[in-house]
């Protein structure tokens, strides 16, 4: 519920205040932080430690590996961002897994290679964000993740043309074109592209990674964490790698640290 109503009808949503009935923003007030806190190596080492507490069940943290991957095209600077999976943290960096032939992530990272991954764990008020050059991963580092994939998600990979256009099937006999559209909005030429990688792989339990799908790995030039504070007065502090490392792995590279205003 908001604490005031909007005199101006066209805002269809104005000041949400989450669960609370009294009309303010919920305040955070579950932990602090400071620069003692953190682990002074890398901020790789202590995104492991975060992370770590992040999974524990007494946290309460639904998929703590969910993050916003959030990529620049140029020379439009337009800027897209989608929900995908941390599965692997190196000491180069962030690993997240997709296509990359034809999804819009592929296309703005084929004109700017920088790109950010955002993580929040609600219930422990906490923040970190990460912020780096996309790499590529080899083929052969690609597989042993793709081999632990369930092998509908396999089949699935290779079947999704990301992000494509899906055309709605003709020829139902019997049936308007308006019928037909309502009938099948696209879905059914995705069917198709499953069945048809089904058949390709029938009977094989090994199947190769496809050359279009694969690892990104975000090699950090600043990682920020961040802990909710009452009063809106977070704690912020802010790993910097410093010029002359940055072919280094993070455990290598020499970082600044500084706490940032909220």
């Amino acid at each position: 519920m908001a604490l005031h109503s909007a005199k101006d009808p066209s805002k269809l949503i104005f000041a949400p205040a989450g669960k609370e009935e009294h009309g303010q923003a919920e305040q955070f007030n579950k932990g602090t932080l400071t620069r003692l806190d953190l682990d002074a190596r890398s901020p790789v080492s202590q995104f492991h430690s975060w992370f770590a507490t992040a999974q524990r069940a007494d946290a309460a943290v639904a998929h703590p590996e969910t993050c916003c991957l959030s990529t620049a095209s140029l020379p439009s600077g337009r800027v897209s961002a989608r929900m995908v999976y941390l599965k692997e943290l190196d000491t180069r960096g962030f690993v997240v897994y997709s296509n990359f032939g034809t999804s819009q992530k592929s296309r703005d990272l084929a004109s700017n290679p920088w790109a950010s991954l955002t993580f929040w764990w609600e219930a422990l008020e906490r923040q970190v964000r990460v912020e780096g050059r996309a790499e590529r991963l080899p083929s052969e580092e690609s597989q042993k993740y793709y081999d632990t994939r369930a092998r509908g998600s396999r089949i699935g990979a290779w079947a999704s043309r990301q992000s494509q256009v899906l055309q709605p099937m003709s020829g139902v006999a019997g049936t308007t074109e308006q019928a037909q559209s309502v009938a099948d909005d696209g879905r059914q030429q995705l069917e198709g592209w499953v069945k048809e990688a089904e058949e390709k792989f029938a009977g094989q339990d090994q199947i190769p990674v496809p050359e279009f799908w694969g690892g990104l790995r975000i090699v950090p030039e600043s990682v920020e964490f961040w802990q909710g504070r009452q009063s809106r007065l977070h704690d912020r502090f802010v790993y910097t790698r410093k010029p002359g490392s940055e072919d280094k792995p993070a455990d290598e590279a020499e970082w600044t640290l500084e706490r940032l205003s909220p």
